[in-house]
């Protein structure tokens, strides 16, 4: 892509992210999520593959979609209430907004687009897909959160843990199962959001911080398939072992940072007197650290000395800052996550 035209595009989706966080009036709230939606769709087709145009459209039509469901229920909740501030909103329109924007943060059951849509774009894209377009409608339902009903809260949240384990279980593709694990964590902030939105965007930070860090791995490795990650470690056996430790950061094993956000949802679970919730959220999850562990055991097992005998590094792979930076916070942020509570 043109150098001059890829700078607009990424100046583009930081202006509607910033129009949206910046709003009290849904209508300037909707057009900073537009301008967000168009400046990423130049970017999912620069490489003009079918897979690519296809998951453009789906999209374009999904986000299209949520969209013209934000603007109508914005509309008709202005001409009851005659205001356009987001945090007043009249009770039947509460609900088809943040249905709308859990269509746009790919929220089971309105998750369908998202594995396929990250499938057919570029790594690249995937990981603004995945990150940075999730902060604008996040933003708005926080913002909404003392409005929005407890019980589709938890269970779009329990839906979207479920399935983003389940889905993942059999993927053999890597930005399918990324797209997945973003279901099942996006479905963790959702169920806290009612309790404690704290420590739903304290959830979301360690997030982006995460999936920034294995998408900047897998693309300094260029690998899309699992099978391509096993053959790995001739090539660079230092970010091979980081990959390994963000994946189990992932999964939230202990003492990594993804383990700090689940503990701590659980604990506010259990201090609103919600265990059953709690148990079943824990159980739920045992099915994305599944398939975590699966990946992880697939990097094992060309460990030495399980690798071929040849010893020529015929593709060495050079490590950016950025990547060491975010697999760095990745891992050993765990500690200071009482701090950064305190902080928010």
């Amino acid at each position: 892509m043109n150098p001059t035209a890829l700078m607009i595009m990424l100046l583009s989706l930081a202006i509607g992210t910033t129009m949206t966080l910046m709003s009290h009036h849904w209508l300037l709230a909707w057009i900073g999520l537009e301008i967000n939606t168009l400046a990423i769709i130049p970017l999912m087709t620069k490489t003009p593959h079918p897979r690519a145009i296809e998951a453009a459209t789906k999209y374009f039509l999904t986000q299209a979609s949520a969209s013209a469901l934000i603007l109508f229920s914005a509309t008709m909740n202005a001409w009851k209430t005659g205001e356009w501030s987001i945090t007043l909103l009249s009770d039947p329109y509460t609900i088809t907004l943040s249905m709308a924007l859990m269509m746009k943060l790919g929220l089971a059951p309105l998750h369908f687009w998202l594995p396929e849509v990250i499938q057919g774009i570029p790594l690249s894209t995937g990981l603004i897909l995945s990150t940075w377009q999730k902060i604008a409608p996040m933003t708005l339902l926080l913002q909404i959160s003392h409005l929005t009903d407890l019980k589709l809260l938890i269970t779009v949240g329990l839906t979207s843990i479920l399935i983003g384990g389940w889905g993942g279980i059999n993927q053999t593709q890597l930005r399918k199962i990324m797209a997945f694990s973003s279901i099942g964590h996006l479905g963790w902030m959702v169920l806290i959001l009612k309790f404690n939105p704290q420590l739903t965007l304290f959830n979301f930070l360690l997030y982006i911080m995460m999936t920034a860090a294995m998408f900047f791995s897998l693309m300094s490795i260029s690998s899309t398939k699992i099978s391509e990650i096993s053959s790995s470690w001739p090539k660079s056996p230092i970010l091979v072992t980081t990959m390994m430790l963000v994946l189990l950061s992932l999964a939230g094993l202990p003492p990594l940072t993804g383990f700090s956000p689940k503990l701590l949802i659980i604990l506010e679970l259990a201090k609103q007197n919600t265990l059953l919730l709690a148990s079943v959220t824990m159980l739920a999850s045992l099915l994305a650290l599944f398939f975590y562990l699966r990946l992880t055991y697939v990097m094992i097992l060309t460990l030495p000395p399980h690798i071929p005998p040849s010893s020529t590094h015929w593709r060495t792979t050079k490590n950016s800052p950025l990547t060491a930076t975010m697999t760095t916070l990745a891992l050993l942020i765990f500690p200071l996550s009482p701090t950064f509570m305190l902080i928010m």
